[in-house]
């Protein structure tokens, strides 16, 4: 029998935190590997989302900011490639941490030359970054808003928060992000923040209509069409 979702037409598998080996330290999968992965588990698409904070980078191969956002772009290449092989959309997007805290924002709405035109970006403050963001038609999600090392941020400075992080090795408190965005009338997303293999599909969203582009993606978000989904 057809799960609900599926009876009532909510069929595409789309993750919308998604880390490659090519550019996040932290990163223990290929981005082409991340992306067969993600097609032999269902999913239609997926955002890489690297790390984009100040010196945090594989290889450390940048001298300026242009030669920065060309080795932080690797990754998404990579996986872009691949997803052209095998039918899949890969999208751009970037896990953004701000000089001034710990915390970390996903950005959603990005391009390449958004990031090369914006020099320095992890050097703004939040409310810097608010007004950039509204300037581009870029979304900001505070990501796992309620791990022990983070604080929230100003709600009256986010779109979104991730009220669902299916990464296994770390206590997201989802349920707590979940209330967050309820009170303070949040948009929500759910991603697996995929590091390693056994993170692949662990979360993400399941939507309607399938996500092709950065438009689709906001579109989906602002809307609320999509029900998020979670193997914890």
């Amino acid at each position: 029998l057809k799960s609900i979702s599926e009876r009532i037409g909510f069929m595409f598998l789309f993750d919308t935190h998604v880390h490659t080996k090519e550019v996040s330290p932290c990163g223990n999968v290929s981005a082409a590997k991340t992306v067969r992965l993600y097609h032999e588990a269902g999913y239609r698409g997926l955002c890489i989302t690297d790390h984009l904070k100040r010196g945090y980078i594989r290889d450390h191969c940048f001298e300026n900011w242009k030669e920065y956002i060309s080795c932080f772009l690797r990754g998404w290449h990579a996986a872009k490639a691949e997803g052209e092989q095998l039918g899949m959309d890969v999208l751009l997007g970037a896990e953004l941490c701000l000089d001034e805290s710990v915390n970390e924002y996903l950005l959603f709405g990005i391009n390449e030359k958004f990031l090369y035109d914006h020099p320095d970006l992890y050097a703004k403050s939040l409310p810097e970054l608010r007004k950039i963001a509204d300037q581009n038609d870029i979304l900001i999600f505070q990501a796992h808003p309620f791990r022990p090392e983070m604080e929230r941020a100003d709600a009256r400075l986010l779109d979104g928060v991730e009220a669902v992080n299916g990464n296994p090795r770390h206590n997201s408190h989802n349920e707590l992000a979940a209330q967050f965005a309820e009170k303070n009338k949040l948009l929500v997303c759910a991603g697996s923040d995929c590091h390693e293999i056994e993170d692949v599909g662990r979360s993400g969203i399941r939507t309607q209509n399938r996500i092709c582009n950065l438009f689709d993606l906001k579109n989906i978000l602002k809307n609320g069409a999509f029900e998020c989904i979670s193997i914890r």
